[in-house]
């Protein structure tokens, strides 16, 4: 688009509103009457070189499975707010938020979306009765009920960024022997504060950078290492829009050989017969399936599971997951 920049963020401002506002009706007010229509009507009303499609324009990129079409509707809209309850926290933090006059929706039995605006610190305890964390990242526990780590097993989460899936797999497995990792201090600072306010006690932390060949662990049997790799955050975009803005495509491959020399690296801490949880949030297929292909053929990891986690048609971020086993 050549348009100025008041154009521009007219434009945007019309194809992103869901109903008539005041904005719209005092400078574009022939777009405000058709600011309810569908996308694809809006679309058809703007000059022909502005397509929802060029949105992503890398499809040849993309994951197997991802809808070219509903991805790109997806940045268009906005995402929601998801909270995980915590188990005996449930009808707590609903009935605060009904209270609190919050609305919210039911996904799950402990899953419910928000408005993203929601101002919900106030209203409940975060981390302790519930965890703000995607839909699509709550799916991943599906992936631990194929594990089922339970008393002594050894997990290592190696990038655990501020602990979202540390916490979710205490939640369901308390008794497993847990340790985490990141590269950043002040991450892990921020981690050892959210595990205090979930009450988690029994963990080792330490600070790695996990692309250097000697990182300092010296244990080599773990059961199961969750491994939430750093990447392009593609799968996130609708809530990060600036970050596709100076996107360039040649990062994908930068991530995709960081992806893989972090897995070369950790590997060798993962037991026999212990498993590996690839994570990403991405929608690119040189950090997702091409990874998952490197793990099988460089170290003969057996699939047991690999599921793309479409989000874009849930107001929520879409991930890649994959469960892999080291044969005993």
């Amino acid at each position: 688009m050549d348009e100025p920049m008041e154009e521009r963020i007219l434009t945007g401002l019309f194809l992103c509103s869901e109903k008539p506002n005041d904005v719209l009706e005092n400078l574009k007010p022939d777009w405000n009457v058709k600011a309810g229509e569908r996308l694809e009507k809006k679309f058809s009303m703007l000059n022909a070189q502005c397509s929802m499609l060029n949105v992503i324009p890398w499809v040849e990129e993309l994951s197997d499975g991802v809808d070219h079409e509903k991805f790109c509707e997806s940045f268009f809209i906005q995402p929601d707010l998801f909270l995980r309850l915590r188990t005996g926290y449930e009808a707590a933090v609903k009935n605060k938020l009904k209270d609190s006059v919050i609305g919210f929706e039911s996904v799950s039995d402990n899953c419910l979306a928000l408005a993203n605006a929601s101002k919900i610190d106030e209203v409940i305890e975060l981390n302790r009765e519930a965890v703000v964390q995607d839909y699509s990242s709550q799916r991943v526990a599906e992936l631990f009920s194929l594990v089922r780590p339970g008393r002594s097993d050894q997990v290592w989460d190696c990038c655990a960024a501020s602990g979202g899936k540390s916490i979710m797999l205490h939640d369901y497995y308390p008794e497993v022997d847990l340790t985490v990792s990141d590269k950043r201090e002040s991450i892990i600072v921020n981690l050892k504060k959210r595990f205090k306010d979930a009450g988690i006690k029994n963990y080792k932390s330490f600070v790695a950078d996990l692309t250097a060949s000697e990182f300092g662990l010296r244990s080599s049997d773990f059961n199961l290492i969750i491994c939430d790799a750093p990447c392009t955050g593609s799968g996130t975009w609708s809530r990060t829009p600036e970050q596709l803005f100076y996107f360039e495509k040649e990062k994908i491959s930068h991530y995709a050989a960081l992806q893989k020399k972090i897995i070369s690296n950790i590997i060798a801490h993962l037991k026999p017969g212990g498993f590996l949880l690839y994570i990403t949030c991405s929608v690119f297929k040189k950090e997702n399936e091409e990874v998952v292909d490197f793990i099988k053929q460089e170290f003969h990891l057996q699939l047991v599971k690999m599921e793309l986690l479409k989000g874009y048609d849930k107001k929520a971020d879409t991930m890649f997951a994959a469960l892999l086993v080291k044969p005993s």
